[in-house]
């Protein structure tokens, strides 16, 4: 396995790690006031996602790579689009926030498990990935369930 292919598979994963804190940023304080009871949950993912970061650089520079830290230019077009929609005056933007969390944490599994199948990952990579993979599916749950409870007491 080539050390450049693996720096380049962290360096996705650096990148999805940075959108998703700025996505996280981005939805700060939108929906405290209705869901504070996901306010804990929240910070507790902001502060697992910085983790993650650091070790994703970590593992990108043992490894002799220079990291990437900056988000893709799809994801900041997706926060303009969702900041631009949450400015209207629409009765369920907080809804629609936490719809977009459970979102974006579906799109960092998903390129989780593609960096953990392409083979190109070392096994101390590996390992790592799959813990922060774990983290990512534990958070996505748990969103994801809070996310159809509210919905039904519309």
């Amino acid at each position: 396995m080539e050390n450049s292919k693996t720096i380049s598979v962290l360096n996705d994963l650096l990148q999805i790690t940075n959108d998703r804190i700025k996505g996280f940023e981005s939805v700060e304080g939108k929906v405290w006031e209705s869901y504070s009871d996901l306010k804990g949950e929240y910070d507790k993912m902001i502060s697992q996602s910085k983790i993650m970061k650091n070790e994703i650089i970590n593992l990108i520079t043992e490894r002799g790579g220079n990291p990437s830290d900056s988000g893709s230019v799809a994801a900041s077009l997706h926060r303009a689009w969702i900041d631009i929609k949450n400015s209207l005056p629409v009765t369920n933007n907080d809804q629609e926030t936490l719809q977009n969390v459970v979102f974006g944490e579906k799109h960092a599994i998903a390129a989780y498990e593609d960096a953990l199948k392409s083979g190109d990952l070392c096994p101390e990579s590996s390992s790592v990935i799959a813990d922060q993979l774990h983290s990512l599916r534990t958070s996505y749950h748990q969103f994801n369930n809070i996310e159809h409870y509210k919905s039904k007491e519309d």
